[in-house]
Protein backbone atom coordinates (compact mmCIF):
# COMPACT_ATOMS: atom_id res chain seq x y z
CA UNK A 1 0.00 0.00 0.00
CA UNK A 2 3.04 2.60 -0.01
CA UNK A 3 2.39 5.01 -1.88
CA UNK A 4 -1.78 4.72 -2.51
CA UNK A 5 -2.50 7.80 -0.84
CA UNK A 6 0.97 9.85 -1.69
CA UNK A 7 0.47 13.27 -2.88
CA UNK A 8 -3.55 13.54 -1.29
CA UNK A 9 -3.59 17.13 -0.89
CA UNK A 10 -2.30 17.44 -4.50
CA UNK A 11 -4.98 16.41 -5.64
CA UNK A 12 -7.10 19.47 -5.62
CA UNK A 13 -6.36 20.51 -9.06
CA UNK A 14 -9.45 18.01 -9.78
CA UNK A 15 -11.84 20.56 -7.99
CA UNK A 16 -14.54 22.58 -9.43
CA UNK A 17 -13.95 20.60 -12.72
CA UNK A 18 -16.42 18.17 -11.87
CA UNK A 19 -14.23 15.44 -10.63
CA UNK A 20 -13.00 13.15 -8.09
CA UNK A 21 -10.66 10.28 -7.36
CA UNK A 22 -12.29 7.25 -5.69
CA UNK A 23 -10.44 5.02 -3.67
CA UNK A 24 -11.30 1.79 -4.23
CA UNK A 25 -11.91 -1.17 -1.70
CA UNK A 26 -13.83 -4.97 -1.03
CA UNK A 27 -15.42 -6.04 2.56
CA UNK A 28 -14.82 -9.68 1.68
CA UNK A 29 -17.00 -10.35 -1.52
CA UNK A 30 -16.29 -9.32 -5.27
CA UNK A 31 -18.40 -6.20 -4.72
CA UNK A 32 -16.15 -2.71 -5.36
CA UNK A 33 -17.21 -0.19 -3.06
CA UNK A 34 -15.46 3.56 -3.34
CA UNK A 35 -14.53 6.25 -1.38
CA UNK A 36 -13.60 9.67 -2.42
CA UNK A 37 -10.01 10.64 -1.75
CA UNK A 38 -10.61 14.12 -0.08
CA UNK A 39 -12.22 11.98 2.83
CA UNK A 40 -9.03 9.75 3.19
CA UNK A 41 -6.09 10.97 5.11
CA UNK A 42 -4.34 7.40 5.27
CA UNK A 43 -4.57 3.72 4.30
CA UNK A 44 -2.94 1.08 6.70
CA UNK A 45 -2.59 -2.36 7.49
CA UNK A 46 -5.35 -2.76 10.68
CA UNK A 47 -3.12 -2.00 14.01
CA UNK A 48 -3.79 -3.62 17.01
CA UNK A 49 -7.21 -2.38 18.74
CA UNK A 50 -8.12 -2.13 22.19
CA UNK A 51 -11.60 -2.54 23.22
CA UNK A 52 -13.33 -0.09 24.94
CA UNK A 53 -16.43 -1.00 27.13
CA UNK A 54 -19.89 0.33 26.19
CA UNK A 55 -18.78 0.60 22.39
CA UNK A 56 -21.34 0.27 19.60
CA UNK A 57 -20.93 -3.33 18.33
CA UNK A 58 -20.23 -1.89 14.54
CA UNK A 59 -17.01 -0.22 16.41
CA UNK A 60 -14.15 -2.89 16.85
CA UNK A 61 -11.72 -1.22 19.53
CA UNK A 62 -9.77 1.97 19.08
CA UNK A 63 -6.23 2.12 17.60
CA UNK A 64 -3.64 4.51 18.78
CA UNK A 65 -2.25 6.26 15.57
CA UNK A 66 0.06 9.47 15.29
CA UNK A 67 -0.49 10.35 18.38
CA UNK A 68 -4.06 10.37 18.33
CA UNK A 69 -6.86 7.65 19.11
CA UNK A 70 -9.33 6.85 16.71
CA UNK A 71 -12.26 4.50 16.42
CA UNK A 72 -11.97 1.39 13.93
CA UNK A 73 -15.38 0.58 12.70
CA UNK A 74 -16.47 -2.50 10.65
CA UNK A 75 -17.57 -1.00 7.29
CA UNK A 76 -19.63 -4.42 6.31
CA UNK A 77 -20.85 -4.75 10.10
CA UNK A 78 -21.81 -0.90 9.46
CA UNK A 79 -24.30 -1.88 6.30
CA UNK A 80 -25.81 -4.73 8.26
CA UNK A 81 -23.24 -7.59 7.53
CA UNK A 82 -21.79 -9.92 9.10
CA UNK A 83 -18.21 -8.67 10.83
CA UNK A 84 -15.15 -8.88 8.84
CA UNK A 85 -12.80 -12.08 10.20
CA UNK A 86 -9.31 -12.10 10.56
CA UNK A 87 -9.06 -8.72 11.32
CA UNK A 88 -5.24 -8.58 11.32
CA UNK A 89 -4.70 -9.43 7.69
CA UNK A 90 -7.54 -6.51 7.15
CA UNK A 91 -6.46 -2.85 6.19
CA UNK A 92 -7.85 0.17 8.13
CA UNK A 93 -8.72 3.91 5.40
CA UNK A 94 -8.66 6.57 8.27
CA UNK A 95 -10.73 9.45 6.85
CA UNK A 96 -12.11 13.07 8.19
CA UNK A 97 -15.98 13.26 8.11
CA UNK A 98 -17.45 15.95 10.19
CA UNK A 99 -14.32 17.67 11.73
CA UNK A 100 -13.14 14.31 13.41
CA UNK A 101 -10.97 11.41 12.51
CA UNK A 102 -12.42 7.89 12.26
CA UNK A 103 -11.27 4.86 10.89
CA UNK A 104 -13.50 2.14 8.78
CA UNK A 105 -12.19 -1.33 8.92
CA UNK A 106 -12.08 -3.16 5.07
CA UNK A 107 -10.73 -6.52 3.42
CA UNK A 108 -8.64 -4.92 1.29
CA UNK A 109 -7.74 -1.79 -0.64
CA UNK A 110 -7.87 -2.16 -4.65
CA UNK A 111 -6.56 1.09 -6.40
CA UNK A 112 -7.16 5.00 -6.69
CA UNK A 113 -9.71 5.65 -10.13
CA UNK A 114 -9.90 9.55 -11.63
CA UNK A 115 -13.49 9.76 -12.04
CA UNK A 116 -16.01 12.51 -13.70
CA UNK A 117 -19.02 13.24 -11.22
CA UNK A 118 -21.12 13.00 -14.75
CA UNK A 119 -20.47 9.06 -14.46
CA UNK A 120 -21.82 8.87 -10.91
CA UNK A 121 -24.91 8.24 -10.27
CA UNK A 122 -28.21 8.21 -7.56
CA UNK A 123 -28.78 4.86 -6.06
CA UNK A 124 -31.00 2.91 -8.23
CA UNK A 125 -34.86 3.65 -7.32
CA UNK A 126 -35.13 -0.41 -6.39
CA UNK A 127 -32.36 -0.31 -3.69
CA UNK A 128 -35.27 0.50 -1.41
CA UNK A 129 -34.69 3.24 1.57
CA UNK A 130 -32.78 1.10 4.39
CA UNK A 131 -29.63 0.57 2.04
CA UNK A 132 -26.20 2.48 3.28
CA UNK A 133 -25.66 3.46 -0.49
CA UNK A 134 -25.18 7.24 -1.58
CA UNK A 135 -24.03 6.82 -5.43
CA UNK A 136 -23.12 4.11 -7.73
CA UNK A 137 -20.56 3.81 -10.94
CA UNK A 138 -18.49 1.63 -13.21
CA UNK A 139 -15.30 1.17 -13.23
CA UNK A 140 -13.77 -1.22 -16.02
CA UNK A 141 -17.51 -2.88 -16.53
CA UNK A 142 -17.76 -3.14 -12.70
CA UNK A 143 -20.76 -1.83 -10.33
CA UNK A 144 -18.74 0.29 -7.57
CA UNK A 145 -21.07 1.32 -4.81
CA UNK A 146 -20.56 4.53 -2.99
CA UNK A 147 -21.47 4.21 0.79
CA UNK A 148 -23.55 6.73 2.86
CA UNK A 149 -20.56 7.73 5.27
CA UNK A 150 -22.56 9.94 7.21
CA UNK A 151 -25.28 7.30 7.65
CA UNK A 152 -23.12 5.38 9.17
CA UNK A 153 -21.67 7.81 11.37
CA UNK A 154 -25.29 9.34 12.64
CA UNK A 155 -26.59 5.33 13.10
CA UNK A 156 -23.06 4.49 15.53
CA UNK A 157 -22.81 8.04 17.00
CA UNK A 158 -25.45 10.30 16.58
CA UNK A 159 -24.65 14.16 16.44
CA UNK A 160 -26.71 16.49 18.63
CA UNK A 161 -29.25 18.02 16.25
CA UNK A 162 -31.11 20.49 18.36
CA UNK A 163 -30.38 24.12 17.98
CA UNK A 164 -29.46 25.82 21.32
CA UNK A 165 -31.59 28.38 22.66
CA UNK A 166 -30.67 32.03 21.97
CA UNK A 167 -29.30 31.57 18.20
CA UNK A 168 -32.50 31.80 16.49
CA UNK A 169 -33.98 35.71 16.86
CA UNK A 170 -37.21 35.35 17.79
CA UNK A 171 -40.01 35.95 14.65
CA UNK A 172 -37.17 35.56 12.23
CA UNK A 173 -39.63 33.26 10.28
CA UNK A 174 -42.37 35.72 10.25
CA UNK A 175 -39.81 38.07 8.13
CA UNK A 176 -39.87 35.79 4.80
CA UNK A 177 -42.96 33.93 4.54
CA UNK A 178 -43.53 34.09 1.38
CA UNK A 179 -39.88 32.69 1.12
CA UNK A 180 -38.14 28.86 1.33
CA UNK A 181 -34.23 27.62 1.79
CA UNK A 182 -33.21 25.07 -1.40
CA UNK A 183 -31.34 22.11 0.29
CA UNK A 184 -29.10 20.13 -1.85
CA UNK A 185 -27.32 16.59 -0.65
CA UNK A 186 -27.73 13.77 -2.19
CA UNK A 187 -27.02 12.20 1.66
CA UNK A 188 -30.58 11.14 3.08
CA UNK A 189 -29.46 11.57 6.36
CA UNK A 190 -27.83 14.87 5.34
CA UNK A 191 -31.01 16.34 4.38
CA UNK A 192 -32.71 15.57 6.78
CA UNK A 193 -30.34 17.10 9.50
CA UNK A 194 -30.27 20.24 7.56
CA UNK A 195 -34.07 20.10 7.23
CA UNK A 196 -34.85 19.49 10.37
CA UNK A 197 -32.89 22.55 11.59
CA UNK A 198 -34.19 24.89 8.65
CA UNK A 199 -37.64 23.96 9.67
CA UNK A 200 -37.83 24.44 13.19
CA UNK A 201 -36.52 27.59 12.45
CA UNK A 202 -40.52 27.74 11.09
CA UNK A 203 -39.03 28.19 7.50
CA UNK A 204 -39.76 26.15 4.33
CA UNK A 205 -37.33 23.78 2.37
CA UNK A 206 -37.23 22.67 -0.80
CA UNK A 207 -34.78 19.35 -1.33
CA UNK A 208 -32.73 18.49 -4.28
CA UNK A 209 -30.74 15.21 -4.01
CA UNK A 210 -27.57 17.05 -6.54
CA UNK A 211 -26.76 19.77 -8.05
CA UNK A 212 -27.69 18.84 -11.76
CA UNK A 213 -31.45 18.35 -10.17
CA UNK A 214 -30.90 21.94 -8.27
CA UNK A 215 -29.99 23.51 -11.45
CA UNK A 216 -32.80 22.37 -13.62
CA UNK A 217 -35.55 23.46 -10.47
CA UNK A 218 -33.81 27.22 -10.76
CA UNK A 219 -34.34 27.19 -14.21
CA UNK A 220 -38.05 25.82 -14.11
CA UNK A 221 -38.16 28.66 -11.22
CA UNK A 222 -37.32 30.74 -14.57
CA UNK A 223 -39.10 29.40 -17.47
CA UNK A 224 -42.18 29.86 -15.29
CA UNK A 225 -41.79 33.35 -14.81
CA UNK A 226 -40.82 33.22 -10.90
CA UNK A 227 -38.13 34.67 -9.54
CA UNK A 228 -35.55 33.30 -7.54
CA UNK A 229 -34.54 36.33 -5.60
CA UNK A 230 -38.00 36.22 -4.22
CA UNK A 231 -38.71 32.65 -3.70
CA UNK A 232 -35.21 31.60 -2.21
CA UNK A 233 -34.01 32.37 1.28
CA UNK A 234 -30.68 31.40 0.50
CA UNK A 235 -28.87 27.84 -0.94
CA UNK A 236 -27.38 24.79 1.11
CA UNK A 237 -25.38 22.97 -1.34
CA UNK A 238 -22.99 19.87 -0.54
CA UNK A 239 -19.90 19.51 -2.40
CA UNK A 240 -20.04 16.02 -3.05
CA UNK A 241 -22.97 14.95 -5.59
CA UNK A 242 -23.43 12.37 -8.59
CA UNK A 243 -24.16 14.01 -12.21
CA UNK A 244 -22.95 17.30 -10.64
CA UNK A 245 -20.98 18.42 -7.20
CA UNK A 246 -21.56 21.40 -5.66
CA UNK A 247 -18.75 23.21 -6.96
CA UNK A 248 -19.87 23.03 -10.27
CA UNK A 249 -23.25 23.65 -9.37
CA UNK A 250 -22.31 27.13 -7.88
CA UNK A 251 -19.94 27.95 -11.18
CA UNK A 252 -22.89 27.00 -13.51
CA UNK A 253 -25.31 29.45 -10.75
CA UNK A 254 -22.50 32.70 -10.74
CA UNK A 255 -22.76 31.99 -15.17
CA UNK A 256 -26.74 32.16 -15.39
CA UNK A 257 -27.23 36.04 -15.59
CA UNK A 258 -30.81 35.35 -13.94
CA UNK A 259 -29.17 33.65 -11.31
CA UNK A 260 -25.98 34.82 -10.51
CA UNK A 261 -26.76 36.84 -7.54
CA UNK A 262 -28.05 33.37 -5.20
CA UNK A 263 -26.91 33.10 -1.80
CA UNK A 264 -25.10 30.17 -1.87
CA UNK A 265 -23.78 27.93 1.06
CA UNK A 266 -21.42 25.25 0.28
CA UNK A 267 -21.64 22.56 3.84
CA UNK A 268 -20.10 19.78 3.43
CA UNK A 269 -17.97 16.90 5.66
CA UNK A 270 -14.89 17.60 3.07
CA UNK A 271 -12.53 19.10 6.48
CA UNK A 272 -8.75 18.31 6.71
CA UNK A 273 -8.06 18.43 2.94
CA UNK A 274 -10.58 20.55 1.47
CA UNK A 275 -9.16 23.46 -0.09
CA UNK A 276 -11.51 26.70 0.76
CA UNK A 277 -9.69 28.56 -1.74
CA UNK A 278 -11.89 26.61 -4.60
CA UNK A 279 -15.22 28.12 -2.32
CA UNK A 280 -13.65 31.79 -3.45
CA UNK A 281 -13.04 30.69 -7.06
CA UNK A 282 -16.48 29.16 -7.95
CA UNK A 283 -18.05 31.96 -5.68
CA UNK A 284 -19.52 30.93 -3.11
CA UNK A 285 -20.48 32.97 -0.65
CA UNK A 286 -19.78 30.87 2.57
CA UNK A 287 -18.64 27.57 3.54
CA UNK A 288 -19.70 25.41 6.88
CA UNK A 289 -18.28 22.17 8.05
CA UNK A 290 -20.95 19.59 8.97
CA UNK A 291 -22.67 19.02 10.58
CA UNK A 292 -23.22 21.68 13.55
CA UNK A 293 -26.97 22.72 14.01
CA UNK A 294 -26.12 25.82 16.10
CA UNK A 295 -23.87 27.08 12.95
CA UNK A 296 -26.11 26.29 9.99
CA UNK A 297 -28.89 27.79 12.09
CA UNK A 298 -26.95 30.94 12.66
CA UNK A 299 -26.39 30.62 9.13
CA UNK A 300 -29.78 31.17 8.05
CA UNK A 301 -30.83 33.49 10.83
CA UNK A 302 -28.42 35.95 9.18
CA UNK A 303 -29.37 35.68 6.28
CA UNK A 304 -32.60 36.83 6.75
CA UNK A 305 -31.54 39.44 8.75
CA UNK A 306 -29.84 40.47 5.89
CA UNK A 307 -32.53 40.33 3.27
CA UNK A 308 -34.75 42.16 5.25
CA UNK A 309 -32.37 45.06 5.74
CA UNK A 310 -31.68 44.26 9.19
CA UNK A 311 -28.34 45.12 11.33
CA UNK A 312 -26.66 42.01 12.53
CA UNK A 313 -25.08 44.37 15.22
CA UNK A 314 -26.25 44.12 19.01
CA UNK A 315 -27.99 47.46 19.75
CA UNK A 316 -25.40 50.45 20.69
CA UNK A 317 -22.74 48.97 17.85
CA UNK A 318 -24.55 49.89 14.71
Amino acid sequence: MAGVMDSVNQRTQLVGQNRLELLLFRLGSQQLYGINVFKVKEVLQCPPLNAIPGRNSVVRGVAHIRGGTIPIMDMNLAIGRRELPDIDNCFVIITEYNRTAQGFLVRSVERIVNMNWGDIHPPPKGAGKEHYLTAVTQVDGQLVEIIDVEKILAEVSPMKEEVSAGVIEDGIADKVVQKHVLIVDDSTIARKQIQRVVEGMGIRTTIKKDGAEALSYLKDLLAAGKDPYAELVMIICDIEMPEMDGYTFTAEVRNHPDLKKLHIVLHTSLSGVFNEAMVRKVGADDFLAKFHPDELARRVNDRVLAITGESLLPPGEE
